[in-house]
């Protein structure tokens, strides 16, 4: 299955004239509908979902007091802008002060993403992530990211 374009490069492809209007919609439906399942799944199962937030909340927690929360937010930002990865679809808002940190950590809630190592070294950020992909696998991915007039670009460091 071929990684669902995020809100921002639907509305880039567009502008560029790379997809049509009904595409733009589609696209943005997607998403829409993966919210909505999400929400229903809070409500049919509230005690997990809380415990979910909770084991979330402390780990953003934890990173934020490590690196401070726009570090944090500019790391998550930087991969979603990464072509094919797939957690992306639940980390291009992380720039957004008005979503709180902790909504893109998800530890036990499918799909799986975790942020497990950041690290400074000469200049530049690298980052380790667990994310599970299409055929519910953890993955783990190391990014080398670099600060540019853009802000943070990431990059996967082949394994």
């Amino acid at each position: 299955m071929p990684v669902q374009p995020t809100p921002p490069q639907l509305f880039d492809e567009f502008e560029s004239g790379n997809i049509t209007r009904a595409q733009l919609h589609a696209g943005l439906q997607w998403h829409a509908r993966e919210l909505v399942e999400e929400i229903i799944e809070v409500h049919e199962n509230p005690i997990a979902a809380w415990w979910d937030t909770m084991l979330a909340k402390r780990t953003a927690d934890r990173w934020a007091s490590r690196h401070g929360i726009w570090r944090i937010r500019h790391v998550l930002a930087a991969l979603a802008r990464v072509p094919g990865f797939e957690p992306a679809r639940f980390l291009w808002q992380a720039l957004h002060a008005d979503v709180p940190l902790h909504c893109f950590f998800r530890l036990r809630q499918k799909p799986v993403f975790r942020l497990t190592k950041l690290e400074n070294r000469r200049g530049m950020l690298r980052a380790e992530v667990e994310y599970e992909d299409a055929d519910e696998q953890i993955v783990r991915s190391t990014f080398l990211l670099e600060h540019t007039p853009e802000g943070l670009s990431a990059e996967l460091v082949p394994q």
